[in-house]
């Protein structure tokens, strides 16, 4: 049509901006009818970090034209804001109190998927080298999002930043939208787990539990502006950022099947250190490959993302699969 890509790119900038404020302002605005309170101090770094990184992003725009350094800085801003104000509205979900989920997740998990969460945490739990590597791959989950804008910008595949960044807070907000209707506190605690059952085990995301637990019983009321914890169960968004950091990988030369096999190790990863259900996982691979879909509509009028999407979602789901054919074995 008429509308130049340029034109689309910076309209979804301002939509991802106006979005990040919108999302902000509904934080504050709860805090007067919840009992959560704002830790002010703590957005001072996210803040002025993410406003210095949006300057420079203006300066290489406007000033010295340098659009490849502008767009990697002004996704980077925009990621950095959005963390800031999504964690606390994940917070503010989880305060909702509709009744835990878990016994719906679990009985899916072994009616549907024949698969029991016991003895795959204690198989993990067995296998020191295993647990390094997933637990690498969990942890990825920062440096990946760095990694992943700063590859697409550089490389100078702007459509395919923003379907990233659009496709990221979609994926993030439904997910929260998700898990303030059907919250659980995860397999760990629900099956009442111990560390000294699995070889001293404990999930990665175990430091969220008294987070959640206390965001629904009304005795933690703190949003923190860094280091908050991530406390949703279903879908996993672990998982679903997963499919987006390998979808939006895909076309970069030299990185696409490290990015594959990282995230499909993520994925493999994610319901052991963070206590997720089988179902999380897969709930949070479909969404993303939706939000995907959809994003790269807005930004890519050929059939290519797609293809990449349904490549990278198959690719993963059959690496995750032959690791858990492996578990069961």
């Amino acid at each position: 049509g008429s509308m130049t890509d340029n034109d689309r790119l910076r309209r979804a900038d301002r939509a991802i901006w106006g979005t990040i404020g919108l999302i902000g302002l509904a934080v504050i605005a709860a805090t007067f009818v919840t009992p959560l309170r704002i830790e002010w101090r703590s957005f001072t770094a996210p803040v002025s970090c993410g406003a210095f990184i949006a300057a420079a992003a203006w300066f290489y725009r406007s000033v010295r034209n340098e659009p490849r350094l502008a767009a990697v800085l002004t996704s980077t801003a925009q990621i950095i804001a959005f963390a800031a104000v999504g964690a606390p509205l994940s917070y503010l979900a989880a305060t909702a109190g509709f009744p835990l989920q878990d016994a719906l997740f679990d009985s899916w998990d072994r009616a549907w998927l024949h698969l029991d969460w016991t003895p795959l945490m204690q198989m993990i739990a067995e296998r020191p080298n295993l647990r390094l590597v997933l637990m690498l791959a969990y942890s990825s989950f920062a440096v990946q999002t760095v990694t992943t804008v700063f590859a697409l910008g550089v490389a100078g595949h702007f459509a395919r930043l923003s379907t990233f960044i659009v496709a990221f807070i979609a994926t993030t907000l439904i997910t929260i939208a998700v898990s303030a209707v059907l919250p659980a506190v995860g397999p760990w605690v629900f099956l009442d787990l111990h560390a000294e059952m699995a070889n001293g085990f404990l999930p990665t995301s175990s430091t969220s539990w008294p987070v959640f637990l206390g965001l629904r019983d009304g005795t933690f009321h703190t949003i923190n502006g860094m280091n908050s914890e991530g406390i949703i169960t279903f879908p996993s968004l672990h998982a679903a950022l997963g499919i987006l950091f390998a979808a939006a990988l895909w076309r970069v030369r030299g990185i696409k099947w490290a990015a594959l096999v990282l995230n499909a190790l993520m994925l493999v990863a994610t319901p052991a250190y963070g206590s997720h259900y089988f179902v999380d996982v897969i709930a949070g691979v479909l969404l993303a490959a939706l939000c995907w879909i959809a994003a790269a509509r807005l930004f890519e009028a050929d059939q290519a993302a797609t293809d990449d999407v349904a490549a990278t979602s198959r690719s993963s789901a059959g690496v995750a699969a032959a690791n858990a054919s492996i578990a069961q074995a």
